[in-house]
């Protein structure tokens, strides 16, 4: 079935905001206030959706005060919707053509949400970093969507629209075929330093203490090995200095390593495109970084075993992380001043060369950087609206995707260097 993207007299809104008033909520509001311009034929049917009307009226205040718009007051409706409420849920989605959900933790409070979506017809677009709840989905979620024309798309955000659509556009990028990519994050903050909210944290612990669950999960998905071209990617130690980015760095621990394996099975399965190998780390910084990481991250390692020391974790975020996660997340001025910048190294094959045979003989470094904590609702709301402008260049049939398996075809790359998350070439091989 073909995707509805119109608004209509029983679905009068194009984007819905789920947990506009949590603490990336906001800022997704604020966005979309920002660029509803870019919406069908100039105009962006909204509304906002959460547990409390009050709250809800809250953030359309400070979204009218931030961006001096007082009409967001009079002309954004509220929905009251709560995940703990089915009834609520099915009201809410059949009202809106893309919900975007920002209820986090996932694993607790995100199935509800995608259920309701996919038998309401209303496609789903959420910021998760969780690749349990992501590859969840897709196991228990693809046929369905499939048959009703519905996309969802997980891990818009920061996890992980830069990794894996900056995999994609080096690829595009590579003259030859492409077979392997290693990328680097670095995060830079102002003269605050920097914060991350709670949510984050939390995910992380739950992660952690479950990584079980998400072997037998992959177990039951059945994914056969992807075909390796080129050489084999070397695995890297758990610490290493990089000489790519000149300090110690670390495999990273977000979601990117799980969802661009995914799309780069979509790709192979359904496209016959040659898959790339990836291995995704940050960087970590001098020898003193090092050590309080390495200090931080046995801490964590013995108490997120045992769930009394899971409950200490997640009751004093700030003081088990040094600082670096607080339950009342960054000052604004902490955002305005905080950008991360995620390099990436591949290695393929010139047009003329057979990557069957012989080792890769050519390089390409490609770069995407952006403002560190509103990447994510810039990301989440650029893919609403490419869903919105480009529903012919999606797959062929809703499902549950990564964001590199939907918008693959789609000029969303554009859509995000407009919006100051920027794709480059530094040095290689271009197409």
């Amino acid at each position: 079935r073909a995707a509805e993207i119109a608004t209509s007299g029983s679905r009068p809104y194009h984007v819905i905001i789920f947990g506009a008033s949590g603490f990336t909520g906001q800022f997704v509001v604020e966005e979309v206030a920002r660029t509803s311009a870019e919406g069908p034929k100039g105009t962006l049917k909204w509304a906002v959706a959460g547990r409390s009307r009050q709250k809800l009226e809250k953030v359309l205040e400070q979204a009218a005060e931030t961006l001096s718009k007082p009409e967001l007051k009079s002309e954004v409706d509220i929905i009251v919707a709560d995940v703990g409420e089915p009834d609520s849920l099915a009201a809410m989605c059949k009202q809106g053509v893309i919900v975007l959900n920002c209820v986090g933790p996932y694993r607790f409070y995100g199935e509800n949400v995608v259920k309701a979506c996919v038998e309401n017809g209303a496609h789903y677009i959420d910021i998760c970093g969780e690749p349990q709840f992501l590859e969840g989905m897709q196991l228990n979620y693809h046929s369905q969507a499939a048959e009703k024309g519905v996309y969802v798309v997980g891990s818009c955000g920061f996890d992980s629209i830069p990794a894996d659509m900056g995999v994609l556009y080096s690829r595009d990028q590579f003259k030859g075929t492409l077979t392997a990519i290693e990328s680097f994050l670095t995060v830079s903050s102002g003269s605050e330093g920097s914060c991350i909210h709670d949510g984050t944290w939390q995910s992380a612990i739950y992660g952690f203490a479950d990584s079980e669950k998400l072997r037998s999960l992959r177990k039951k998905l059945g994914y056969a090995p992807l075909p390796v071209v080129g050489s084999k990617i070397k695995k890297r130690g758990t610490l290493f200095y990089s000489r790519e980015m000149d300090q110690y760095a670390a495999p990273f621990m977000g979601a990117d390593p799980s969802v661009v394996k995914r799309t780069q099975r979509y790709l192979y399965e359904e496209r016959k495109d040659s898959p790339v190998q990836y291995g995704a780390y940050a960087g970590i910084g001098g020898m003193t970084s090092v050590i309080k990481l390495l200090f931080g991250a046995m801490l964590f390692w013995l108490m997120v075993n045992f769930s009394f020391g899971r409950s200490l974790l997640i009751k004093f975020p700030e003081f088990f992380s040094f600082g670096w996660f607080s339950k009342a997340g960054p000052t604004r001025k902490q955002m305005a001043e905080s950008s991360f910048c995620l390099t990436f190294f591949g290695e393929g094959y010139t047009g003329d060369q057979d990557p069957a045979q012989g080792k890769p003989n050519a390089k390409i470094r490609t770069q995407v950087k952006g403002p560190g904590y509103v990447a994510t609702p810039i990301a989440m709301v650029q893919a609403a609206f490419t869903i919105l402008h480009e529903p012919k260049s999606l797959p062929k049939t809703g499902g549950v995707y990564t964001p590199g398996a939907a918008f693959a075809k789609t000029t969303l790359i554009d859509r995000l260097n407009k919006h100051g998350i920027q794709f480059s070439v530094l040095s290689g091989p271009e197409a």
